[in-house]
């Protein structure tokens, strides 16, 4: 069923770590609900606004960095392509900052 996915293991705590963190949110929901407010994005949002956009910022900048891995490596001589981690730690931290200061 999931054999058309390349299923490495950043690939499958990347889904882990989302999995985790919709439950977490859907916990936190049920025991704080949420309010709207203004963060440096044009809207006013909720959590579970500022967590969709985080996802698929994180999403977007995991594909970004697949697909220019070859590039990155011919651009800074590396001697081989980066290492996949890299992308999960700064769509992490992206995350992080959309849900924080979003």
């Amino acid at each position: 069923m999931f054999e058309w996915m390349a299923w490495t293991t950043p690939v499958a705590v990347f889904f882990i770590c989302i999995a985790l963190m919709l439950f977490g949110m859907t916990l936190w929901e049920i025991k704080s609900p949420t309010v709207m407010r203004r963060g440096f994005l044009p809207i006013a949002t909720t959590r579970g606004d500022r967590l969709f956009i985080g996802l698929l910022s994180a999403a977007y900048i995991n594909l970004a960095f697949v697909g220019l891995n070859g590039r990155l490596m011919i651009w800074f001589s590396l001697a081989s392509e980066p290492s996949i981690w890299v992308s999960f730690v700064v769509s992490m931290a992206a995350l992080a900052l959309i849900m924080h200061k979003g």
